[in-house]
């Protein structure tokens, strides 16, 4: 593990030389006789060329015997800079601790701590880099905290590692603290399954840790078990004034979608549906911000050139882009000169969101996920998982087996159907029969889209299986068509509440329905995440430091985590007559822990 970037430590040398720590006895004054000469060794260590540097304070330390310790601490820290700890050394060596006062003393022992790092000596690094008994300037405290975090895990002790980093992290920035979260991943995921689960299972539900075990054992291809409970609507609360409480909005925003190209459709239907509930706050008298909509095209180019043409014409917050490879290359920025919420998630999920960013799609790995729980929560012990061969059934089966795994469930069947194909029976035939006493805890997970799985049903109930079956959105065309889906008999599924005007508070879908040709059909649910994309830009970093807070969205209630990850929980409907009606009561307020690791990235 490397250390934290040189320039924050250069910050807390250059910060002690130029006096910004009171000076202890150690240190000469100002216009000591040694002065300029000071000045002009901090003049090298300034420029970069810290060898020279080591050499004029070691100078000063034979002229000015008086202050000699305190000289070769500068000295080995110079050295340090420069990548020559072994030179350093024995320079350190011959420094007398009981010399210098104040912080001073504290950066010989972080000296010496690094120097026993690179030593392999972890005993003496841990004895040098306790937390100090006093206050101290914040430089030194995260010089010893990310010394002693290397200590901890050169000593075999990545869990005290972690905490120690978990720790560190809300007082860094940056390409720091973005390096530090990589660390505390590393060292949990590196703990292997089985510890992590034991040592979370002892945490307080508010621990600082939590979200972080989470996280890694989502790392690790497991999925949470432990609900996140939803306890406040965000809005709910107003202030003296009507002002809601959590509602901020900046002055200007850009919103990047595809609006030429294949995406198009797409685009057009999420910018509908962003703007039809921007509107709809002016009807409350909220601030709103201007919006300018930017084409970000359908690749990573177009993407990063509407992103930076955006923050140059003054956009304070970003919303979007829509393609994952063009949020991919925007992250791969660095830090981010306006904070942005994107509309899909970056081609490589196990990184956390730069500061700044915040993560929200429409994932099937979700939906998956859901089916999972819903079903054991219904007391199933044995599915079989029958999907198509297209890019989100193949994504949601996979994230519902490793749900269903981790919920101790069975898989009993495993059929993939090739999407072009319309006689099912072999595959069907050759499918496992439950028992008389396993049936009544067998159920069927399905992902497909309408019409394969109209054709799916009557073929599965032919062959003699009547189990329940639990189906992803995938197998709802969004709207009536009753002749066509009574072969859906039964079938439940989850799905946007908007779509079934089931949340309360936004623009109904059927009111919109005859002037909006988005609301209509699947591209319904774009519409509904447009909507969602306007209703976190007020309440995002609300959300983020507010654990228990959600937004009633038409895409489900939705959790933003303290990384950024906006998580949806979904409605449950069901077929009944050939029309999908909500089930009653299913409008939850429980989200997993954790989003699902998502492979290959969003939707």
């Amino acid at each position: 593990m490397r250390p934290i970037r040189a320039t924050a430590l250069c910050v807390l040398i250059t910060a002690g030389l130029a006096g910004c720590v009171t000076p202890g006895a150690s240190r000469p004054e100002a216009h000591s006789p040694s002065g300029e000469a000071t000045q002009a060794a901090q003049a090298m260590y300034t420029k970069g060329q810290f060898d020279q540097a080591a050499q004029a304070y070691l100078a000063l330390a034979q002229q000015d015997p008086d202050h000699r310790d305190y000289y070769k601490l500068l000295a080995g820290e110079a050295y340090r800079q420069e990548g020559a700890l072994d030179r350093a050394a024995p320079v350190v060596e011959d420094i007398r601790r009981s010399h210098l006062e104040g912080e001073d003393a504290l950066r010989f022992d972080a000296l010496r701590a690094e120097i026993a790092l690179k030593n392999n000596d972890a005993k003496t690094a841990l004895s040098l880099t306790g937390k100090p008994a006093t206050r101290v300037s914040p430089q030194i405290d995260q010089r010893l905290a990310e010394l002693r975090a290397r200590a901890q895990a050169a000593a075999g002790d990545p869990w005290s590692a972690a905490q120690t980093r978990v720790e560190l992290d809300g007082q860094l920035r940056g390409l720091d603290r973005e390096q530090n979260r990589r660390e505390i991943l590393t060292l949990l995921t590196g703990m292997g399954n089985a510890e992590l689960a034991a040592r979370g299972n002892d945490l307080a539900g508010n621990d600082p840790m939590r979200p972080w075990v989470t996280e890694a054992e989502a790392q690790l291809g497991n999925v949470s078990r432990s609900p996140a409970v939803l306890d406040q609507a965000v809005g709910t609360v107003t202030g003296a004034q009507g002002v809601r409480e959590g509602y901020k909005v900046p002055d200007k925003v850009a919103l990047l979608l595809p609006l030429s190209g294949p995406l198009a459709g797409a685009g057009a239907a999420i910018r509908d549906g962003f703007f039809t509930n921007y509107v709809e706050a002016g009807h409350t008298n909220a601030p709103r911000p201007q919006v300018v909509v930017y084409d970000a095209g359908n690749d990573a180019a177009h993407a990063v050139a509407a992103y930076d043409k955006a923050v140059a014409e003054g956009a304070r917050f970003v919303v979007g882009p829509l393609n994952r490879e063009g949020v991919s290359a925007i992250f791969a920025k660095g830090a981010l000169p306006a904070p942005m919420l994107t509309l899909n998630y970056p081609a490589d999920s196990k990184n956390l969101p730069p500061a700044g960013a915040n993560e929200f799609g429409l994932l099937p790995e979700t939906e998956g996920a859901q089916v999972a729980d819903h079903m054991a929560d219904k007391g199933i012990k044995n599915a079989t998982v029958i999907v198509s061969t297209d890019d989100f059934a193949r994504r949601a089966g996979n994230a519902f087996k490793a749900e269903w795994q981790a919920r101790g469930g069975t898989l009993a069947n495993q059929v993939t159907l090739d999407a072009n194909s319309i006689d099912f029976g072999a595959q069907l035939g050759a499918l496992a029969v439950p028992t008389e006493d396993d049936a009544s805890t067998s159920g069927v997970f399905i992902s497909m889209k309408p019409q394969q799985a109209r054709l799916l049903l009557p073929q599965l109930r032919l062959a003699k299986n009547n189990l329940p079956v639990f189906a992803t959105s995938h197998v709802y065309a969004g709207g009536e068509d009753a002749t066509a889906d009574r072969d859906l008999e039964g079938v439940e599924f989850c799905d946007a509440p908007w779509l079934f005007d089931a949340q309360p508070g936004l623009p109904r879908r059927a009111d919109l329905a005859n002037a909006l040709p988005a609301t209509r059909g699947v591209a319904a649910r774009l519409f509904a995440f447009g909507m969602d994309a306007w209703g976190l830009v007020p309440y995002i970093d609300w959300m983020r430091g507010h654990a228990g807070a959600y937004l009633p969205g038409a895409t489900g209630q939705l959790v933003a985590d303290q990384f950024g990850r906006v998580r949806r929980v979904l409605i449950w409907a069901r077929f009944a007559d050939g029309v999908a009606h909500p089930v009653a009561g299913s409008l939850e307020l429980e989200a997993p822990a954790t989003a699902p690791n998502v492979e290959n990235g969003g939707g």
